[in-house]
């Protein structure tokens, strides 16, 4: 553990985050009307075609953040990239006012290849702007991690509320507008030139190992969260169904979205002013969720009131291992890829954190019986990788011992 002097948040931060978050309460906006319009009274389709279509919209968006990747990186320029995908996603927005099939298929159309545009874009300038003060990669991923969160809470609340009151075409509009005004800020961002940035010492060998390890990791971590998300959310019913502790299930999202908003605010006044390097944190944010893990397992079958502690512990070292983990996966790959490609590096992050997802996802039916055992497998699984990054990281220092 080191202290950090001489680096420092830039204004480009501030620009970058802003538009990051607005382009997050659109997305998650649109995306909280985009079934019920699809089963609403204009379009009037059945629950199994309006899912498919989701399902479609959903997963198509990862191969367009590819795709849109390797054009920013190769063709366009990451910078172009983000315009021409902001504004690809706002008249997608704007397309969806059209109330029939046409203007549904054509906005969901135009938002995938936007959204594809956009994001692995906006995430790869965001890195280079740390490129130069890579000890700050992790506090300023945290950042760029919270307001995106912060942005799909907002969107989710605010959005389907003015389609309450307003209807459908408005709360579409409203978001293509955001869409649009997340723009701003990019105008006051820099364009990167690949040679002015600082090139990581360690050997090519070394950074790609470290690369795989930590995109094995996340994944790992989220398709962990699959099987053990069924019993988490077992004890949170059983617990609101509690008269006498008054907390609701949504008064247990609300405070599992508070501590991870406190956590992240921590860890990035924290990692501003001190550096520890960012396999150490995956091992630590790994071992925190392992207790999490083993302090549920402490709970019952069917919890008391008593329990609702144990419960609120494990959801804050969730949390604490969340901001270990989640926002790190980029300031690795900013780290040790080629600036060049780094777009399309994370474009690709998304795939193992998906897969995973899906193959843990395929098992969920065998949980719902045995909640327990799902949990206990996430717990082998987190305690697995975060000892077994600890020796690699041990291992790592000795060849470097050697090698000086």
């Amino acid at each position: 553990m080191r202290k950090i002097s001489h680096q420092k948040h830039n204004k480009e931060t501030f620009y970058f985050s802003m538009s990051r978050m607005l382009e997050r309460v659109s997305f998650y906006g649109l995306r909280a009307l985009i079934v019920l319009y699809m089963t609403g009274e204009i379009l009037r389709m059945d629950s199994n075609e309006s899912t498919g279509i989701y399902s479609w919209f959903i997963g198509s968006i990862l191969i367009s953040q590819v795709v849109g990747a390797l054009l920013g990186d190769l063709l366009i320029g990451n910078k172009k990239a983000i315009y021409i995908g902001g504004v690809i996603q706002a008249i997608g927005a704007l397309s969806l006012c059209i109330p029939s099939i046409i203007g549904l298929y054509l906005g969901l159309f135009l938002i995938v290849v936007g959204g594809g545009l956009y994001t692995p874009n906006i995430i790869s300038n965001f890195g280079k702007s740390y490129l130069n003060k890579p000890k700050l990669l992790d506090a300023g991923f945290t950042l760029f991690y919270l307001v995106v969160n912060f942005g799909s809470m907002l969107g989710l609340a605010l959005i389907p509320l003015v389609v309450g009151q307003w209807g459908y075409q408005i709360g579409f509009a409203l978001t293509g507008i955001l869409m649009l005004l997340s723009l701003v800020p990019i105008r006051y961002t820099n364009k990167y030139d690949v040679k002015d940035f600082q090139r990581s010492i360690s050997p090519i060998g070394r950074r790609i190992l470290n690369i795989v390890i930590a995109l094995l990791a996340v994944g790992l971590f989220w398709g962990t969260f699959e099987i053990s998300n069924i019993r988490i959310y077992q004890i949170q019913i059983h617990l609101s169904e509690i008269p006498t502790l008054n907390i609701t299930n949504l008064w247990w999202q609300t405070i599992n979205s508070m501590s991870v908003t406190v956590f992240a605010l921590i860890a990035i006044v924290l990692w501003t002013y001190v550096y520890n390097c960012q396999l150490f944190k995956l091992a630590i944010g790994f071992i925190l969720g392992s207790i999490a893990f083993a302090i549920l397992l402490l709970i019952p079958e069917v919890p008391t009131q008593q329990h609702a502690i144990i419960y609120l512990i494990s959801l804050l070292l969730l949390s604490a291992s969340e901001i270990h983990i989640a926002p790190i996966i980029h300031s690795i790959l900013t780290k040790y890829s080629n600036p060049k490609y780094l777009a399309t590096f994370i474009s690709l992050a998304f795939l193992p954190t998906k897969l995973f997802a899906i193959l843990f996802g395929m098992f969920n039916h065998k949980f719902v019986d045995q909640s327990i055992l799902g949990l206990k497998i996430g717990m082998g699984v987190m305690i697995g990788i975060g000892f077994g990054l600890i020796v690699y990281l041990i291992y790592t220092r000795r060849i470097n011992s050697s090698e000086e």
